[in-house]
């Protein structure tokens, strides 16, 4: 036979070629600072610089990752970069990507136990460890009724816990015969739009979603749910579930978890709490009064990926009552048959979410909680909370601007007082220079401005800077 070329890369090379990747790495981020935080390419401009076809030969790796400085960065948005304010943060560390490579390089997919033990029972491991971490209720824990997944996003916790909350109030039913158009689910004017989503994705539709009024503070107002339970109840309507927001997208409101309960478990309704980022700030126990109430929720989430320095994605889910979560989206065709599965003595994880297959995501967040350690863990965050702080005291002492919201946080909701159109401008002209990059939000229907500390490289310098720069475009808005 003749010697035939495999294509494949070596091990030889693979050594090779991955320390240059690891080095190629360090360097951008040892070098992030010099690039404008948000990409300033045009639509289409990548695309018009990639080959129209892909190539008939492999190329050299050298040449493909010198494309990366040539191609792929001036199209790149820094979300690593310390003066990234924008949105909430989706924060890596050092730790996080070398277990990804691990992960990657493991290549498991880890749907049921037996296909990687190792894959599930580490996850269930770090998911119970981070119950005390956080300060949550043992009914979260694997050894009680409950117990933790890793999902992708918040968005898919919403979506499992809606879907559990669905099949508990109808006995179980609509999953095989659909939804009847009669139940109803509850979140704020100011909930993540996930859920609404969810509202479609579960069948339950849109306009079954009632979104209650919030006070002052953009918390949900329990007297509104309250009032729309009952009205719902007399028009026939099956209400169900209710998400609670520890820290909503838009301006880090805090819904009032423990009046939101008492309404639950007075209507039987499952009360799922979005933490999404600010569950994060749990680790430190002088943030925990912002989840009392928690201990009576039936599930929870929160993302390691937006403020625990595990790259994205990552977020992690607990249910109070695993049964009625895996009674939902358990389906056992014949092909997955096996013998622990068939013990019960087992978690396959495949049941407590919507894709049947999964990545190995528990490694990053080992690796992180090792590193770091909890005290280094609870270090981070106070210092952003505490730079957080610090701008909302800079903005409340400059006359020409005002705080938009209450910032309990690591955000802070701000705006020039000569209204929407200064606003827009001093955001665009920041954006547009690369020095840092703001979102924006509407809160009381006005433009404000969000700066969010939580990047995991972000100090003080940077803060002051952004504050400088801010206050350098305000300067010329008469001009």
């Amino acid at each position: 036979m003749p010697d035939e070329k495999s294509f494949h890369m070596t091990p030889e090379e693979f050594r090779c070629y991955g320390h240059a990747v690891v080095d190629w790495i360090a360097d951008y981020h040892s070098r992030i600072e010099s690039f404008p935080v948000l990409s300033q390419v045009k639509p289409g401009q990548i695309r018009v610089s990639l080959p129209k076809v892909a190539p008939e030969k492999g190329e050299r790796f050298d040449a493909i990752l010198n494309d990366m400085d040539k191609l792929i960065l001036p199209g790149i948005t820094h979300w690593q970069s310390p003066n990234f304010f924008a949105y909430f943060p989706c924060n890596a560390s050092g730790p996080a990507i070398l277990g990804d490579l691990l992960s990657s390089g493991l290549g498991v997919q880890g749907m049921l136990w037996s296909t990687s033990p190792a894959c599930t029972e580490l996850e269930t491991h770090v998911l119970d460890w981070l119950v005390p971490m956080l300060g949550l209720p043992d009914k979260f824990l694997s050894s009680s009724t409950g117990g933790g997944v890793i999902q992708d996003t918040a968005s898919s916790s919403s979506l499992c816990a809606l879907l559990a909350a669905r099949e508990r109030a109808t006995n179980y039913t609509s999953n095989q015969t659909g939804s009847d158009g009669r139940i109803v689910a509850y979140a704020s004017t100011q909930t993540h739009s996930s859920l609404e989503k969810a509202a479609m994705v579960a069948g339950i539709g849109v306009s079954n979603l009632r979104l209650i009024e919030v006070d002052g503070n953009f918390a949900m107002r329990p007297e509104a749910l309250a009032k729309q339970i009952e009205a719902d109840k007399r028009a026939g309507l099956l209400p169900c579930f209710v998400c609670a927001t520890m820290g909503t997208t838009s301006s880090n409101a805090m819904d009032p978890i423990a009046e939101i309960a008492r309404i639950c478990r007075q209507h039987n309704l499952w009360l799922h709490v979005d933490a999404a980022m600010s569950g994060t700030a749990a680790l430190c126990p002088e943030f925990r009064h912002l989840q009392n109430g928690v201990e009576f929720a039936d599930s929870y989430c929160f993302n390691p990926h937006k403020w625990m320095f595990t790259n994205f994605d990552c977020d992690c889910f607990w249910v109070a009552d695993r049964k009625a979560l895996i009674k939902t989206l358990s389906i056992l065709p014949e092909y997955l048959r096996n013998q622990a599965t068939e013990t019960g003595a087992v978690i396959d994880y495949r049941d407590w979410h919507i894709p049947l297959g999964r990545r190995f995501r528990s490694l990053k967040l080992w690796f992180v909680i090792r590193h770091y350690g909890i005290e280094g863990l609870q270090h981070h965050v106070r210092e952003h909370v505490r730079l957080a702080q610090q701008f909302g005291d800079w903005v409340r002492k400059d006359e020409r601007f005002e705080l938009a919201a209450s910032a309990p946080l690591n955000l802070v909701c701000f705006r020039h007082k000569a209204g929407d159109e200064a606003n827009q401008k001093i955001m665009d002209r920041l954006n547009r220079s690369g020095d840092l990059f703001l979102t924006h939000t509407k809160l009381n229907g006005k433009l404000t401005l969000r700066l969010c500390v939580g990047q995991t490289n972000t100090q003080e310098r940077h803060v002051v800077n952004a504050w400088r720069r801010i206050c350098e475009e305000a300067g010329k808005l008469s001009h």
